[in-house]
């Protein structure tokens, strides 16, 4: 295979990790990345990509002259479209922020790909929209169902709104003008090279220093985990396999509330140094507004269609992540700098 990729994003987390995957399964196909490097994302997150594979270029997606620029010269089959801004508490500070990006940038990208597609149709196969389960809003803990392909939306964060947005342009493209595309809704990710403001990072970071643990709440909100290489996977398969104009849920089948994830981290750390009691540094603060109870996935659709499923234990994906972390915190720290 001898494929050429639009990548937007790609020095963030989980983006990169689908640059490595894809250009170990075709090692021959060449990857333009357009990402803004914000502090969210890390050149070093794709040591070890040769230039000749990958060529970084540092732009907004607002760019429309320059996204435009790079699909007539270089010609991509497919655009992935990783780049967005996630972080819910950064959300409820500046929801402008992210309606600019996720929705205006997301539009750009679509206006400039149409245009494409409609003079290149031949080179053209895909525009594949990656998406996330909070679109679809909260499951109760008496809700018997959960989140599928069917589910109506239902976002409560300004982040999960723009998200929201976004996937509806996307359909909208489809349905209006043909443009080939496919939406991925993904659970929460986990793994190297994640941004330490996320849960898991913050964690362990936390705890590799001494610091409290601040937990939302009561800590019981559930949340499904799938590790980010199972991820970059299914969306890897969609992105060949998958129908075109449709949606795919992409989970870990590993539902947990967040202070039993937390607490297993803990121990993890026990167990490195024995004789320590780290759950001892988890401190109960005031919930986040807008806090969703519940999110899980239906992967009947993936896995019935492409034959893809989670390959990925949590309990050694957690001490893998644990033992990256603890050894890359030159990582760790210029990510905070950065930011």
């Amino acid at each position: 295979m001898n494929r050429t990729y639009l990548v937007t994003g790609g020095l963030g987390f989980i983006a990169s990790h689908f640059i490595k995957l894809l250009l170990k399964k075709e090692p021959e196909s060449f990857v333009i990345n357009i990402d803004k490097e914000t502090y969210a994302g890390n050149p070093k997150n794709l040591d070890g990509i040769s230039e000749e594979n990958c060529l970084t270029i540092e732009a907004d997606i607002l760019d429309a002259p320059l996204i435009r620029s790079v699909l007539e010269v270089h010609r991509p089959d497919y655009v992935v479209h990783f780049a967005a801004e996630t972080h819910v508490d950064n959300s409820i500070t500046d929801p402008l922020g992210f309606v600019k990006t996720n929705v205006l940038g997301t539009a750009t990208l679509l206006n400039e790909s149409l245009t494409y597609y409609k003079a290149h149709p031949d080179y053209f196969q895909g525009f594949i929209h990656i998406s996330t389960d909070e679109v679809y809003g909260a499951l109760t803990p008496q809700d018997s169902h959960i989140f599928d392909e069917q589910t109506r939306y239902d976002p409560h964060s300004p982040y999960s709104a723009s998200k929201a947005g976004s996937d509806h342009l996307v359909q909208s493209y489809h349905d209006t003008y043909g443009l080939p595309t496919i939406i991925t809704h993904s659970s929460n990710n986990y793994g190297s090279h994640q941004h330490p403001e996320k849960l898991i990072p913050k964690v362990i970071n936390n705890l590799y220093n001494g610091k409290s643990i601040p937990v939302y709440g009561d800590g019981r909100q559930l949340r499904d985990w799938i590790h980010v290489d199972d991820n970059c996977e299914a969306i890897y398969e969609i992105m060949l396999n998958g129908k075109l104009g449709e949606t795919y849920c992409i989970g870990g089948e590993c539902d947990i509330e967040n202070i039993e994830i937390i607490t297993k981290i803990c121990n993890i750390f026990d167990d490195m140094y024995p004789g320590t009691h780290h759950a001892d540094l988890i401190e109960y603060v005031p919930d986040r507004l807008g806090h969703d109870f519940r999110y899980a996935i239906d992967i009947g659709k993936i896995k019935h269609e492409l034959g893809w499923s989670p390959q990925r234990n949590l309990n050694d994906g957690l001490i893998e992540t644990v033992d990256w972390y603890l050894e890359n915190q030159d990582w760790v720290n210029e990510m905070k700098e950065r930011k």
